[in-house]
């Protein structure tokens, strides 16, 4: 089975891991080999969390430096600051709405122009799927299922060796009961959100 590289970066608290473990679920259904592998930051406090996904034949959930085959970013100075992990083959999917640092909100940094920013990584990669997640998930009925609306555009790749349905079973059996019918809402509104980026 070919080897499918995923890098998640996110801001502590906006769901990565909970979407990681939703991949990982999928790809035991779909009997798919996986191995994951988080890097937490200082998550608890706005830091960086990272998630590096292997699904396929991998010894290794190490993904180094221009490997990754997709780069899935809750966050878009994150997508900037991971663009290193990606070649010219990869795939970058983004939340385009900003959470900005502690250091810019005390004047201490800038963020990152997004037009910019959009330019770049189109330059250094093979297809942006760019949107306002937040927008999206807040359609969905929460705030919080930013994470589910970048796991619908990710599905709507077909990059990943999982079908969609075990995706979505995946998240009926990895969230909380009260939030089901809003994360396969918002799944469902990111993945309409990359069909209309083709």
């Amino acid at each position: 089975m070919d080897v499918t590289r995923l890098i998640i970066v996110a801001v502590g608290g906006q769901g990565n891991l909970l979407a990681s473990k939703v991949l990982g679920e999928a790809a035991l259904l779909s009997g798919v080999p996986v191995r994951m592998s988080e890097i937490h930051g200082m998550a608890q406090r706005g830091g960086v969390v990272e998630s590096a996904i292997v699904f396929g034949n991998a010894e290794s959930t190490i993904i180094s430096n221009g490997e990754a085959d997709l780069l899935v970013s809750f966050e878009p100075s994150e997508t900037l600051r991971a663009l290193n992990r990606c070649n010219k083959k990869s795939v970058v999917i983004t939340n385009l709405s900003p959470l900005p640092p502690f250091t810019v909100t005390i004047g201490r940094g800038t963020y990152p122009d997004l037009e910019q920013a959009q330019k770049l990584i189109r330059e250094k990669t093979a297809r942006l799927i760019a949107f306002d997640a937040v927008q999206l998930a807040t359609r969905a009925g929460d705030v919080m299922a930013v994470n589910m609306v970048l796991l619908g555009a990710l599905a709507q790749t077909r990059i990943i060796p999982l079908s969609t349905e075990n995706v979505k079973t995946a998240i009926q059996t990895r969230t909380k009961k009260a939030f089901v019918d809003i994360n396969l809402k918002a799944f469902q509104l990111g993945y309409e959100a990359a069909e209309k980026e083709n």
